[in-house]
């Protein structure tokens, strides 16, 4: 079996997907820290041919809370970034399709964060019928204050995973020997950044899945966009 692990993210990029397609499992950490200066809660979409930064605005609290223990602002102005969906991609090919889905992600009502985004995820899974199975972290029986390699390596075992897959950019936080000891072949990810057409712009790699869906049907993102390359 093989599976894969990852921090909640707010609609990522196709990179993300490309992933999970890839996995027989993947998991999905809600007792994980939340840091300010990832991707949890907010992405790039394109607008006039820049990339333009989205975000979920949270309610203050500490920073040393885990991403299941986060809420929305109470100020959140859903209608706000809805409509900065809309101007940014009213022109697009597949709008009339994928708005309405961006409305039931954004409208969803659970302020609490990990919540919110996990819905998000399912909804996009569903819309892009990708049928990993999905797990959360915090179900799995195991010890969960390890760390590190050695929480991953737990999770492999609760599993039974036999190979684990990485994104590209996690090769120096894991040891293939460590791995290997355990039964499990670590393998690692790179994205697959295919260009396609944003309105006759000059293209802006790697910005949110929701770009992807609003240029290409969901066929085209099935068959070209979501393969992968070479793993490592």
């Amino acid at each position: 079996m093989k599976l894969a692990i990852m921090q909640p993210y707010f609609l990522p990029y196709i990179g993300y997907f490309q992933l999970i397609e890839h996995v027989d499992e993947f998991v999905v950490y809600d007792n994980i820290q939340y840091t300010k200066s990832g991707w949890i809660n907010r992405n790039r979409l394109l607008r006039d041919g820049r990339d333009q930064l989205f975000t979920l605005p949270l309610k203050h609290d500490s920073d040393v809370l885990n991403v299941v223990d986060r809420e929305l602002s109470p100020a959140f102005r859903r209608d706000k970034l809805l409509n900065q969906v809309r101007e940014a991609y009213r022109q697009a090919p597949h709008f009339s399709t994928v708005f309405p889905l961006i409305e039931d992600i954004v409208l969803f009502k659970d302020p609490n964060l990990f919540a919110y985004v996990f819905h998000s995820l399912k909804r996009v899974l569903k819309h892009l019928d990708i049928m990993t199975p999905i797990t959360i972290s915090s179900s799995i029986s195991l010890d969960h204050g390890l760390k590190g390699q050695e929480k991953v390596l737990a999770m492999c075992r609760a599993l039974g995973a036999v190979e684990y897959v990485n994104p590209v950019g996690g090769m120096e936080l894991y040891s293939r020997d460590a791995f290997r000891h355990q039964g499990v072949e670590l393998r690692f990810l790179p994205p697959r950044l295919q260009a396609y057409s944003q309105l006759g712009q000059v293209f802006v790699p790697g910005l949110s899945i929701l770009d992807v869906m609003m240029f290409n049907s969901v066929k085209d993102i099935r068959e070209d966009l979501l393969k992968i390359g070479q793993m490592l």
